[in-house]
């Protein structure tokens, strides 16, 4: 029998031992149960997108974001971060802005959903897109469509009296200013660093000089 005085262990003996020891830990085939009892379960959903109705039968783990871009085509909804950070993914939901990717599209049946394509064409577009081109409010153009259906969402919540982080008084109506468009507009990310020129576009369609 050996004596406590008598082991010695190495780092590296040590990393070995517990290396060992959590294989032995891990039953066989824990991993492949896991994915063999992870069965998706669908369900047949009605969503109404830029005016037109769809039925779709999908996996009831889908999300907004996936079901507009992989189901209906629907491109112009970017996905960015995929964790509701960066706001690429931004669509109108009865007129208000949410990130979709954050979304089931299961719980969005009943509603009205807006995407870029519903808000304009080429031949007749929204103000808010004319305002963008116009202003330069965009370079690599990716997160724009994200950032033109947050700015929609923006008037509207300003409008409806809705405050924000930087309204001086939360009873009141918020101002069309530049602080409340830029604190509003915050969730929204512009890699390129088109910022002002964004600001300007909005605040040129909500009548404010930025």
């Amino acid at each position: 029998m050996h004596h406590l005085d008598d082991i010695t262990l190495t780092r590296r003996d040590l990393l070995f031992a517990g290396a060992a020891s959590a294989a032995v830990a891990m039953p066989a085939g824990s991993a492949a149960q896991v994915s063999e009892d992870a069965t998706p379960i669908t369900a047949s959903v009605k969503l109404e997108v830029n005016g037109v109705p769809h039925t779709l039968q999908i996996d009831t783990r889908t999300t907004l974001l996936d079901a507009l871009r992989e189901h209906l085509q629907l491109i112009g909804t970017k996905k960015g971060c995929d964790q509701g950070q960066c706001g690429a993914c931004t669509v109108l939901v009865n007129g208000r802005r949410v990130v979709s990717c954050l979304s089931l599209a299961v719980m969005q049946e009943g509603t009205k959903i807006t995407t870029i394509e519903g808000l304009g064409t080429p031949t007749a577009m929204h103000p808010l897109q004319t305002a963008f081109v116009k202003h330069d409010g965009f370079q690599c153009g990716y997160c724009t469509p994200g950032q033109i259906c947050s700015a929609v969402g923006v008037l509207d919540e300003i409008k409806r009296g809705v405050p924000s982080h930087v309204s001086g008084n939360i009873t009141a109506q918020p101002l069309l200013s530049s602080a409340e468009l830029r604190e509003r507009m915050s969730g929204n990310i512009c890699r390129c660093g088109a910022y002002p020129n964004i600001i300007n576009a909005i605040g040129e369609v909500a009548g404010v000089r930025t």
